[in-house]
């Protein structure tokens, strides 16, 4: 962590989270967050799901919800880049307070519900994206959508010309009976039309889903053949959790998703019993409580192609992104491997 970030992220935690995070946007846009450009080397470069990935360490949706620092996003270190969740129509979201750190967990606890501008003006937005950037878009559902699952192809539909991929997001905890939507038939469904969505685009792009920490061996048993049977191009796992297991700080009985260091376990060991039900046939992208270069590494060994990062970076600043590509270019010399694919899944033993 660099001396600027550590003075940044110190006098950010001092502000309300919610305010600080604008205030952190706002600090990218104008120019005053130092940025390194392209991290990559021969070990670090792949291709995912049709993307070509300078490495392997994306942003995850909800840092940049409304598409507004694209440009230093894409030369933060990141290999690709997630914005959003966009929805059809903007909203305002859940009531504040919605966003609380967990300090000593190095933890984060949200209930935002969604907030966002809407489709039209994001799409706006990302159509003058930086060009030699990796940008997908996390679609979402309106909170009184009468027709939730046909919202998140509307979205793709309206901004998918200007994307890279797209991410399915019905595991958020924060949008009532979004989650509903995971099971079986709904999501069988609901796919059906975001997948007919991306046929009908200029270009059709990958389309990634994003599901729940929380869901039995069953549950993710009907996500994988579901996953399959749709022909999406990858799943990411996880989002946030309901559960508050071993937590230590003030603000742990908060209602919201939980994510941070105390996800890390739940979600690692979802993520290698898809890779394990999918058996390599479809990308994993791995999320929950990635804050070091270990931590990337193993969700890769149990079976993750890439990872995404966010709320470690409320704890160690932008420059977090370059300790963890440079730190796992390491650790895959350290133990032989040419190219981060070559590691994937060679792990995936110890979570099972």
């Amino acid at each position: 962590m660099s001396a600027l970030d550590k003075i940044g992220s110190a006098a950010l935690r001092c502000i309300d989270p919610e305010r600080a995070h604008g205030l952190a946007i706002a600090a990218l846009r104008l120019g005053a967050v130092p940025l390194p450009g392209v991290i990559t080397s021969e070990r670090l470069r792949c291709h995912v799901a049709d993307l070509d990935l300078a490495n392997p360490i994306g942003l995850a949706a909800g840092f940049d919800k409304n598409a507004v620092a694209l440009s230093p996003l894409s030369r933060a270190g990141f290999g690709f880049v997630e914005v959003g969740a966009a929805t059809p129509r903007p909203q305002p979201g859940n009531p504040r307070p919605r966003l609380f750190r967990l300090s000593q967990d190095r933890a984060v606890i949200n209930r935002f519900g969604f907030n966002n501008d809407g489709m039209h003006a994001i799409g706006e937005r990302l159509s003058r994206r930086p060009k030699d950037a990796v940008i997908g878009l996390n679609l979402g559902a309106n909170k009184d959508s009468e027709d939730r699952a046909g919202d998140f192809a509307r979205v793709l539909s309206h901004c998918g010309q200007h994307l890279d991929f797209a991410t399915v997001n019905v595991s958020s905890p924060n949008t009532e009976k979004l989650r509903d939507l995971q099971g079986r038939a709904a999501l069988a469904e609901l796919l059906a039309g975001v997948m007919a969505a991306r046929a009908a685009l200029p270009r059709p792009i990958p389309v990634f889903l994003k599901i729940a920490p929380d869901l039995s061996d069953a549950e993710l048993s009907d996500i994988a053949a579901v996953a399959r049977e749709a022909g999406v191009q990858g799943i990411i796992a996880t989002n946030t959790t309901l559960a508050r297991d071993g937590l230590n700080s003030p603000h742990a009985t908060e209602a919201g998703g939980l994510s941070g260091a105390p996800l890390f376990e739940r979600s690692t060991r979802v993520l290698a019993r898809l890779s394990a039900l999918t058996d390599g046939e479809i990308p994993l992208i791995g999320v929950g409580g990635v804050g070091s270069a270990g931590d990337a590494y193993e969700k890769i060994r149990a079976g993750a192609s890439a990872v995404q990062l966010y709320s470690a970076l409320v704890y160690r600043g932008l420059s977090l992104v370059g300790d963890i590509a440079r730190g796992l270019d390491r650790l895959l010399e350290r133990d032989g491997f040419a190219n981060v694919a070559e590691a994937v899944g060679t792990g995936r033993a110890d979570w099972q």
